[in-house]
């Protein structure tokens, strides 16, 4: 069975960190871009990051750009996003998903699984 499981959220302060992983089971992850999105209570899912099979290309949302990074180990078929420099509006369920191509990464229907999140609260 094909499943994507998040892990790594949590209560943090402003200012904190944060690492999420992703694991993959039942297949290879390197066949596969990754994305990761968040949604918050009463908004739209956002993407947030996508890395390519290799890890070679990133891409970011603005909102994000300099205080998260997107990595994979493929050899441990688990991708990460290091969140640092956390803010409360990064408040949100993160999701990962393996998809085609990062272009675009914004776009859920490019994905064809997904996890089912992990709860990131960042709160004094």
């Amino acid at each position: 069975q094909l499943q994507l499981v998040e892990s790594g959220g949590g209560l943090v302060q402003p200012g904190g960190s944060l690492r999420l992983s992703c694991a993959a089971s039942g297949f290879t992850l390197d066949t596969y871009v990754i994305g990761w999105f968040r949604q918050a209570p009463g908004k739209e899912r956002e993407g947030v990051s996508c890395t390519s099979r290799s890890g070679g290309s990133t891409n970011y949302a603005d909102s994000v750009k300099g205080r998260f990074t997107i990595s994979r180990d493929n050899a441990k078929n688990t991708v990460y996003l290091q969140m640092n420099s956390l803010k409360p509006e990064d408040t949100a369920i993160y999701y990962c998903a393996a998809g085609g191509y990062c272009s675009g990464y914004k776009t859920t229907a490019r994905y064809s699984y997904w996890g089912q999140g992990t709860q990131v609260t960042v709160s004094s």
